[in-house]
């Protein structure tokens, strides 16, 4: 048995499911460029006020019924830091 990776055509959407990190629980849809699916996904948000980049890595791809579905994990590694809410000066309190 062999391990492909599905495929849609150009211009399909597919849906993306985020695990971890802000993004949790969301899903997304896309648009194919090349028949493929993205293997990482940067996804921007809000933290206290500031866009931080937060990295998702492709999991887990399949196809139900004629719709690609890719789960995407939070990538720590890569992903732009968070300071905890303790650790950053300008919260303390004086």
């Amino acid at each position: 048995m062999t391990d492909s990776k599905p495929t849609v055509a150009e211009g399909s959407e597919y849906v993306v499911f985020f695990e971890g990190g802000p993004s949790d629980g969301a899903t997304d849809t896309r648009i194919s460029t090349d028949g493929s699916y993205d293997e990482e996904i940067t996804d921007f948000v809000l933290i206290d006020g500031m866009e931080t980049g937060i990295v998702y890595k492709a999991g887990e791809a399949k196809m139900v019924g004629e719709q690609l579905q890719v789960h995407y994990s939070l990538d720590l590694k890569d992903s732009d830091p968070i300071i905890d809410h303790e650790d950053r000066n300008d919260l303390r309190d004086n």
